[in-house]
């Protein structure tokens, strides 16, 4: 796998219907692993609307890690771990690109957590683009914590956080592998990754 490379944000101009993607979410968190790649119309019709700036804030002691504000508490961010799980699923069958950022040129790994966490959070965070830069900032949890819209991350080049994913429940997550690959669901029981698992970390503080 080729190292992350930092091309700076994807624009991202999130519209849709929290609706949509509850349903789709309701359907089964699996429900798109042999899917093909959404029409774009249906994906702009399953998005879900941005939430507020100011639900999230950056922990003071760090200024790049990711935490929920008093005012997101609570059931708004389940949502948010809902919304992150159907936009990645979404993303199903999308092809890899080395540097990718979006749906149409395709995603490398961090780019697809960049676009996906970028829908849902809104334009009102600068967002890492590497898979080193979101291990800094988010926060390691153990295992049994685990939940879907937490991160996964590998050592796939012999160097620390080589790769990244997004968990979507019992320990599958979705990613972008590698060069000639797509987009899809794996567990973290699969054996390449099982050897290669660095642990979870969590965007979301609840």
């Amino acid at each position: 796998m080729k190292q992350d490379v930092d091309p700076g944000p994807a624009g991202i101009n999130p519209s849709s219907r929290r609706n949509a993607v509850m349903a789709l979410v309701a359907t089964g968190f699996l429900a798109g692993c042999a899917s093909q790649p959404p029409e774009r119309g249906a994906a702009r019709r399953s998005r879900t609307q941005p939430p507020p700036a100011d639900r999230y804030a950056l922990t003071p002691s760090h200024p790049d890690r990711f935490t929920a504000s008093s005012a997101g508490s609570g059931r708004g961010i389940s949502v948010r771990r809902e919304a992150v799980v159907a936009n990645a699923m979404l993303l199903i069958n999308t092809p890899y690109k080395w540097g990718g950022n979006t749906p149409e040129g395709g995603f490398d790994c961090s780019g697809l957590v960049h676009y996906v966490f970028g829908r849902v959070m809104g334009s009102g965070h600068t967002l890492p683009r590497t898979t080193a830069a979101w291990a800094d900032a988010t926060t390691p949890i153990k295992d049994a914590q685990m939940e879907p819209g937490d991160l996964v991350f590998f050592n796939t080049s012999g160097r620390r956080f080589s790769h990244m994913g997004i968990l979507i429940g019992d320990r599958v997550f979705v990613h972008a592998p590698s060069s000639g690959g797509r987009v899809h669901t794996t567990s973290l029981s699969n054996p390449y990754f099982s050897r290669r698992y660095l642990g979870a970390r969590r965007v979301f503080s609840a």
